[in-house]
């Protein structure tokens, strides 16, 4: 459905400038049936650029929901050996990861979010290894999209297949720069931006940022001592670096899991695992949530807030202005990969090792006792609208603006 010329050039750009695949080196793609062209097209470059194997893993939805409906729970809680190797043994052996998303948001209407949330446990668990490696960014990995048939018309309701793909496809080439005229340089231009930023970050050194807007928000997080503001690229042992997520907008770090006060109201719906939630709110007191809601959706929360003791602390702080061009697009994605590049964020569960000074060398239990969480989960939800502003307080009490009005103020 997408034209050949503009498909050569997409994998293209996740390749190069995404994943910068080396010559001799493995590269495992996870992708939905539906993305088979752009599969197709992945490994035809990768093979030309020397990639000693290329790997798929095929998934599709519909079998997965008759798994989730069909297994006993005990079957669902538990992972098997040899597939955790398969995914451990990737990330072991330097492989890089690409996964494409491309399924539908709705694909696990009807399945109870509980037993969604036992299977996701028991991969996560099973799968340290690997969590780790991409965590830390020891291994180029790469997340991106390709325009799914079910996703497109939930994007677009109304409109034939082919339209509703059509424009889907236009939008992810906009916001990935894919149909710039030279989009390496355009990513090239884009990091530089991003770079600017994350080095005024770093050289305030806040100890905690306020956020309030109208719709509730009214929230104060504090940063880990040796924190770092990260975003865009990252580096490999100082030599190569990857893009992790395509389109990118965010700049990132680690909240300090015992500091966070307040509440915290959603700007986007949260699509998790085939389930939506929506018009949610979390409250905070000394870092843990201790109270939540949601019109629609309030089971899902339920499932990640309650994984283990790390769900319900923070793990991830990201900046978004709201004139970014995912936001320019005015258009709720269904995926977090791109409605979280809409909107300033927070994320439940996990830090990244990278985002504290030194947190590469360190074992988890140093990293927890220094405030970086730690947990089975991952969940970013989107807190930045039209009207946020976000206050950084350094450790003197001097409050410096960070973002006017959804924009930064340093602009």
């Amino acid at each position: 459905m997408i034209p050949k010329q503009e498909l050569e050039r997409y994998a293209h750009m996740l390749l190069h400038v995404g994943l910068d695949l080396q010559k001799g080196q493995e590269c495992v793609i996870n992708a939905s049936l539906e993305a088979a062209p752009l599969v197709r097209e992945l490994m035809r470059q990768a093979y030309e650029m020397g990639a000693k194997d290329v790997h798929v893993n095929w998934q599709d939805a519909e079998c997965e929901k008759l798994r989730y409906l069909g297994q006993d729970e005990e079957t669902l809680s538990s992972f098997p050996d040899w597939k955790a190797e398969m995914y451990n043994g990737y990330c072991r052996r330097g492989c890089a990861y690409l996964a494409i998303t491309s399924d539908d948001p709705d694909a696990f209407a009807g399945v109870d979010a509980a037993r969604i949330a036992l299977a996701g446990r028991a991969k996560t668990a099973a799968t340290q290894e690997a969590v780790n490696c991409r965590m830390s960014g020891t291994a180029p990995w790469l997340v991106a999209g390709y325009p799914g048939v079910k996703w497109a018309q939930k994007v677009f309701p109304g409109l034939s297949e082919q339209e509703a793909v059509d424009k889907l496809w236009d939008a992810i080439a906009f916001v990935t720069r894919a149909r710039q005229d030279d989009p390496d340089a355009a990513w090239k231009a884009h990091q530089a931006a991003l770079d600017r930023r994350k080095a005024w970050l770093n050289a305030q050194h806040f100890t905690a940022m306020h956020y309030a807007a109208s719709n509730g928000t009214d929230f104060t997080v504090g940063l880990v001592d040796r924190h770092i503001w990260d975003g865009g690229c990252v580096t490999i042992e100082g030599k190569r670096s990857f893009i992790p997520n395509m389109p990118t907008e965010e700049i990132f770090s680690a909240p300090d899991r015992r500091r966070a006060e307040g509440t915290l109201v959603s700007a986007l719906p949260l699509s998790y695992n085939g389930s939506l939630v929506s018009d949610f709110r979390f409250t905070f007191q000394d870092g843990r949530v201790v109270d939540y809601d949601a019109r629609t959706g309030k089971d899902v929360l339920r499932g990640i807030l309650t994984t283990d003791e790390g769900a319900c602390r923070l793990g991830e702080i990201a900046l978004i202005p709201a004139d970014s061009p995912l936001a320019q697009l005015g258009l709720l994605f269904y995926s977090t990969l791109y409605d979280e590049n809409a909107s300033c964020h927070f994320a439940l569960g996990r830090s990244y090792p990278s985002c504290y000074e030194g947190g590469e060398s360190m074992n988890q239990e140093a990293l927890v006792q220094a405030g970086v969480n730690d947990s089975l989960v991952h969940v970013d939800f989107m807190v930045g609208t039209r009207d946020l502003s976000i206050t950084g307080i350094r450790a003197d009490g001097t409050e410096v603006p960070v973002f006017a009005h959804g924009v930064w103020a340093i602009d």
